[in-house]
């Protein structure tokens, strides 16, 4: 089967999963959803983003309606038997253009027992579960509108389209005596179709938003004056992030650990293990070499009151003899309370990547920082409103070739009201 082939059965199996889902949904009688339609109203930026080929690094530019649907999203489950289950997540974005897709679609596979230890399986499309910043609906944040640099680029380039299997140890299963308050799990990936990932980090750098990317979305991103030069002129100035284009595996592989419900720690080294110098001509997408760790946790001070971290490193590279060569790193800490029916969280992050390669007609260094406070009120069990404001500084050595500053400073006030059910 060639590369284009197999991209374009990814569509066919995602259309496919959608009617087996809905099917096996409507016979098993047994079909548990939750969904969220958010409207926003926001100040914007003084530059076009960057799906619109821009320089903005958040996602309300200067061409975005002050006032919008901002997002829609829906899980769904469905229970097959005693071992077996379907969830799939959809989600709508107005920007750039209307869009409709999958941002997960997989199969889970549990064993039955009664003892501590279990084997599970995903099948299928999903995120791999390096966050803890993004357990609401549709992968999305409960505490800031906008998503850290870390997990807004997981949004972005990062999905696994493979089969994931994890062995754990559940302490409640137990007796009493013989708990320790300690629970882990551990985790092994292995997957084709996310080769371009990279792609955004070295030619935009990091961004702070709340936008993923469905199945088979193509991402524009700012035509920038290196991609004119020889050696760069094949890549589109674009990225596809999930398809497949070096015919290699990737693998991932990480470790839970939790204690006592209060700390929580996830651990995880990712490598998409691919060949940078394999280029698709057709879609003019290169295979990048992209590998990082993830580490993540979550301290439960107080009922009310959570710390969460998380810190990403790692390096990407494309091209003959690796001609982009880019180390990146980004941290954040997010603090939020709880009090009744109403939530505040702020959150500080900062993020680069560093320029490793020979050609010097390509900058890809960039860096910056957000600190980002949002107060939510939820009104009743379907009404939630709420207020967010962002300060994004970001230097980004290529947008010279824009005759703009490389460093820049954007402030996004936004106000947004959900309907959830």
């Amino acid at each position: 089967m060639s590369l284009m082939t197999m991209n374009k059965s990814l569509h066919w199996l995602t259309l496919a999963s959608l009617s087996i889902l809905f099917s096996a949904a409507a016979q098993a009688n047994t079909v548990q959803y939750k969904g969220v339609l958010q409207a926003s109203w926001q100040s914007n930026s003084k530059y076009a983003a960057w799906y619109n080929r821009g320089v903005s690094v958040n996602r309300f530019g200067t061409e975005s309606e002050r006032l919008n649907l901002s997002r829609a999203a829906i899980d769904l489950r469905t229970e097959l038997g005693s071992t077996w289950s379907l969830l799939a997540s959809a989600q709508y974005v107005p920007d750039p253009d209307s869009k409709l897709g999958f941002t997960e679609l997989f199969a889970q596979y549990h064993t039955l027992n009664k003892g501590p230890r279990q084997w599970q399986a995903r099948f299928g499309g999903f995120y791999p579960r390096m966050s803890l910043e993004n357990p609401d609906i549709g992968w999305s944040s409960p505490y800031n509108y906008s998503y850290s640099a870390i997990n807004a680029w997981l949004g972005e380039e990062i999905r696994t389209f493979g089969t994931e299997v994890s062995f754990k140890h559940s302490d409640n299963r137990l007796s009493r005596r013989q708990r320790t308050g300690h629970n882990w799990e551990l985790v092994g990936a292995l997957y084709k179709g996310n080769d371009p990932a990279g792609t955004l980090l070295a030619w935009r750098g990091w961004a702070v938003h709340d936008r993923q990317s469905v199945f088979n979305e193509a991402i524009a991103f700012a035509p920038i004056n290196a991609l004119n030069a020889p050696p760069l002129a094949k890549q589109a100035w674009r990225t596809e992030p999930f398809t497949e284009v070096d015919g290699r595996f990737g693998y991932y592989l990480g470790a839970h650990w939790d204690y006592q419900k209060r700390h929580t720690l996830r651990l995880y080294w990712y490598d998409n293990n691919g060949d940078p110098s394999v280029l698709n001509y057709h879609t003019g997408q290169y295979a990048w070499d992209t590998k990082f760790y993830s580490a993540a946790y979550r301290f439960k001070i107080t009922r009310s009151t959570h710390l969460v971290m998380q810190a990403m490193a790692g390096n990407t590279a494309m091209g003959k003899r690796r001609g982009v060569d880019n180390d990146f790193s980004s941290q954040f800490i997010l603090l939020t309370h709880k009090w009744q029916d109403y939530r505040v969280s702020g959150r500080v992050e900062q993020f680069d990547v560093k320029d490793r390669d020979f050609w010097d007609f390509d900058p890809n260094t960039s860096e910056g920082g957000a600190v980002t406070l949002t107060g939510r009120w939820q009104l009743s069990e379907h009404w939630h409103v709420g207020m967010e404001f962002q300060y994004l500084e970001s230097k980004v050595a290529n947008r010279a070739d824009f005759t703009v500053p490389t460093r820049q400073i954007e402030q996004l006030w936004r106000a947004s009201a959900e309907l959830r059910f």
